[in-house]
């Protein structure tokens, strides 16, 4: 498993919003779950973003933490479209001059898991995607699908 440090209110948008779409600085092979991180900075200009305000930004939400795991994703695609300079239909998340990480069943956490990120994609250590896998099972167990 993977994760990747999102800055705030983007890590938000991300896990309660519908944010679909990570942009990042490079691209990767990995496809599968990855471990959403709110990292420790936050990109205050975000905070009145049309988009963050869409997604229902509330920085009193548990999820609007910094430095903690926050959720889950399933990485489908990449689209490096954008940093070859050639047009892509990744929708308005999408930053120009990145490469767009496109996130599935995206499950936000019952409370953030306090962790170190780093910038760039990073592999969490076993105990943290463990922490994690038995939140989530937990959660599943008390909250059974009909």
């Amino acid at each position: 498993m993977q994760a990747i440090s999102v800055q705030q209110p983007w890590a938000f948008a991300i896990a309660r919003g519908g944010k679909t779409v990570s942009n990042q600085r490079v691209p990767t092979a990995h496809r599968g779950r990855l471990l959403i991180h709110a990292s420790m900075r936050v990109d205050l200009k975000a905070c009145d973003s049309p988009l963050i305000l869409a997604a229902g930004w509330d920085p009193r939400d548990p999820l609007a933490t910094i430095g903690a795991v926050i959720a889950t994703a399933r990485l489908d695609d990449v689209c490096s479209d954008a940093v070859r300079g050639v047009p892509c239909a990744c929708g308005p998340w999408a930053d120009p001059d990145r490469h767009h990480w496109h996130l599935a069943d995206v499950l936000p956490l019952p409370r953030p898991i306090v962790a170190l990120g780093r910038p760039d994609p990073w592999e969490p250590k076993p105990s943290l995607v463990a922490e994690v896998e038995t939140m989530l099972a937990n959660t599943a167990a008390l909250n059974p699908r009909p």
